[in-house]
């Protein structure tokens, strides 16, 4: 039972919505997941009306975690990621409900979380690296949220390293976890291309198909913290996702960072290395976001 001192947290992801209850301390006290309605919006947003009609009555607001860019001039969603049916939607508008309702991106979300009550409490100038379908990311700069002059800073899946940008979309993809695991799949044979227990449990024993797959994995994503770093200069990368549960996932990251730094002299004199660590939250991260979002856009207290 919800009392008006707890807010509805959603995680709208393309496979998933996950939800629950989140009370005003940051304790994730109730939570749920189902089947993301993909067919269109109209059954997408019963799917959403239905959730909210759950909690409604005993919730002070509801925080909303998406794929896409969020302007919040209007709340408007751009893009949408997998669901390209979101792509300038404006959830708020169309849901129309009798509490305070926010939207945030997925990314941002994961690194709100992680200054509220994760591993950047504290910290003056981190983010997180989200793994997942794509490479989801937010920066936190001064002690806050950066979201740039257009809400899309920290889209780390749009990195380039090809002028031929549908290349570089393409490259991009390197950094899908999802995709991680179902080339490992591949590679092992497995039935099911997106196991990830089998997956990873071929991983943690250095399978010699898996292992190396999984290297250059993890050395994609350390290159592309390497790059922000040498823009922005931050003190602490944590790194999100459902992949980040498995601890051998940052160490290896952080190896590769460090051994593009031993490649090169001048970096080594030059630069100083960040630290890598796995975020607090893993796969809940964008309900306790969604929910920090919230409490400062309502100005309650936190």
């Amino acid at each position: 039972m919800t009392d008006n001192l707890n807010y509805l947290a959603i995680d709208i992801g393309g496979t998933n919505i996950k939800y629950g209850i989140v009370d005003r301390a940051g304790r994730l006290i109730e939570k749920h997941s189902e089947s993301t309605q993909t067919a269109g919006l109209s059954e997408f947003l019963n799917q959403l009306e239905t959730i909210i009609s759950r909690y409604i009555d005993g919730v002070k607001g509801v925080g909303i975690s998406v794929p896409g860019k969020v302007d919040h001039h209007d709340e408007t969603i751009y893009g949408g990621g997998a669901l390209d049916f979101l792509n300038k939607i404006n959830l708020p508008q169309k849901l129309n409900i009798s509490v305070p309702m926010t939207v945030e991106n997925d990314g941002k979300a994961a690194a709100l979380s992680e200054l509220w009550l994760g591993n950047l409490k504290g910290i003056k100038n981190g983010a997180a690296v989200v793994l997942g379908t794509g490479v989801g990311g937010g920066l936190i700069l001064n002690g806050a949220l950066f979201s740039g002059t257009h809400f899309q800073a920290g889209e780390l899946s749009f990195l380039a390293y090809h002028s031929d940008l549908l290349m570089a979309h393409l490259e991009g993809s390197l950094g899908s976890a999802v995709g991680m695991i179902s080339r490992v799949a591949t590679a092992l044979k497995l039935p099911d291309k997106h196991d990830g227990f089998k997956v990873f449990e071929a991983i943690n024993q250095h399978d010699a198909i898996a292992w190396p797959i999984f290297e250059s994995y993890a050395m994609t994503i350390a290159l592309l913290i390497y790059n922000v770093q040498t823009v922005v200069d931050l003190q602490r990368y944590v790194i999100g996702g459902g992949i980040s549960e498995q601890s051998i996932v940052a160490i290896e990251i952080k190896k590769a960072y460090q051994t593009l730094f031993a490649r090169n002299e001048m970096v080594i004199n030059t630069l100083t290395p960040v630290e890598i660590m796995p975020s607090k939250f893993g796969n809940d991260a964008n309900l306790y976001g969604a929910i920090y979002h919230l409490l400062q856009t309502i100005n309650d207290e936190v």
